[in-house]
């Protein structure tokens, strides 16, 4: 387990997952065990959303990819690569073609192994500061490498009555419960604010748009993408790709405590 201190801010990060994040000696990430989800935060990568209804296959321009849902970054173990009281950074690399287990088979897929026909390394870095924790994302691979990104954080909640708030919009907890698995669109937008006991803004840079997901009430997931996948066929997924303009790319997730 890495800890960093601030303060009154306190972080832990267990194998590079965001499992608890406290100030004000309240937590603010959703906890492994309580109903909702089994993990605090993950990350989807190299593509998000579902294929089963594709055959776990996505087009790449190097033939087709077979993937499982939110991709098989999530597969990967990171390792710490350097730390201190205030700052931590976990790498995951990737040689491509390489077949990696699929967690979710047998039970909820048929595919027993994916792979990707790309080299990539994914760095996940952690800085606490007065303002909050900001965790950044830089992707390192080959030029003109197709790729999506999202990061998929968990959040608590005790009212009964959060909300979520937008620059034009505030979005009701039953609103998201009644998407249901697909999550709740959040076009062209940088910043969102979570309102519960305390008020978490949480603002990104390169993702531009977020969805949310939940099933129950004692947890949201506010997740930065650069892709809604829902708006396209899920054999269409591909066109949901960016491809990389340069050998690294860099995405950023700012997590402000208001009272």
């Amino acid at each position: 387990m890495t800890k960093l201190f601030l303060n009154t801010i306190s972080v832990k990060i267990d194998a590079g997952e965001l499992v608890s994040y406290q100030m004000y000696q309240y937590e603010f990430m959703h906890q492994k065990g309580d109903p909702g989800w089994r993990n605090a935060d993950t990350e989807m990568f190299p593509i998000i959303g579902p294929t089963a209804d594709a055959n776990f296959s996505v087009r790449t321009p190097k033939g087709a990819a077979i993937q499982d849902q939110h991709g098989l970054l999530r597969e990967l173990e990171y390792h710490l690569i350097e730390s201190s009281d205030t700052m931590a950074i976990f790498k995951k690399r990737y040689t491509a073609h390489t077949k990696i287990k699929n967690s979710k088979y047998p039970d909820k897929s048929s595919e027993a192994v994916v792979a990707w026909p790309y080299d990539f390394e994914f760095l996940k870095k952690f800085e606490l500061n007065e303002n909050g924790l900001k965790i950044s994302f830089s992707i390192s691979g080959e030029n003109e490498m197709p790729f999506m990104l999202g990061y998929h954080p968990a959040f608590n909640l005790v009212t009964s009555n959060p909300t979520i708030k937008t620059k034009n919009n505030t979005i009701t907890l039953e609103e998201v419960l009644a998407v249901g698995s697909r999550a709740f669109q959040v076009e062209n937008c940088n910043e969102i604010v979570l309102k519960d006991k305390y008020s978490l803004r949480i603002k990104t840079k390169g993702f531009h748009n977020f969805m949310l997901w939940t099933e129950v009430p004692n947890m949201v997931c506010i997740e930065p993408i650069t892709f809604y996948p829902y708006a396209v066929e899920q054999n269409n997924l591909d066109k949901g790709f960016r491809f990389m303009d340069t050998n690294s790319e860099e995405f950023e997730v700012f997590l402000t405590i208001e009272s």
